[in-house]
C-alpha cells in the first residue's frame, strides 16, 4: 500500500479550483479574496450597476468598480464582472463553465 501525502508547500493548484460555483464562504469576507463591496457602496449603487461574480457565486460586484479595476472579461459578446483579480484567470481557464452558469 502506498501512502500519498501533500504538504501545503507542495500544493500547486489554486485554492479556487475545487470550489463549487455556489461556495461563498471559502475565505473571510464572503468572497474568494475577501473582496466585496462595502455595504454603503452597494446601497448607493444603481441596481443596474450591481451583479454577481460568476466564479464566486453570491459575491456582489459593482460593475463600474470592477471595470475601473479591470476585473471583467468579454466572452461570446457578453461581459462578465469579477469580485477580485483571482477570478479572471479562473474564468479564462474554463469560460464555458462560468458563462453557462449565468
Amino acid at each position: 500500500m502506498t501512502t500519498h501525502h501533500h504538504d501545503d508547500q507542495d500544493r500547486t493548484t489554486d485554492d479556487h479550483q475545487d470550489l463549487p460555483l455556489t461556495d461563498t464562504t471559502a475565505t473571510s469576507g464572503g468572497g474568494c479574496c475577501g473582496h466585496t463591496p462595502q455595504a454603503e457602496d452597494l446601497a448607493d449603487a444603481d441596481s443596474d450597476d450591481v451583479t454577481e461574480c460568476l466564479v464566486m457565486a453570491g459575491t456582489p460586484v459593482i460593475k463600474s468598480h470592477a471595470e475601473a479595476e479591470g476585473l471583467f472579461r468579454d466572452y461570446q459578446d457578453q461581459r462578465y464582472w469579477f469580485c477580485c483579480a483571482a477570478c479572471g484567470p479562473l474564468f479564462d481557464a474554463d469560460p464555458d463553465r462560468y458563462a453557462n452558469a449565468a
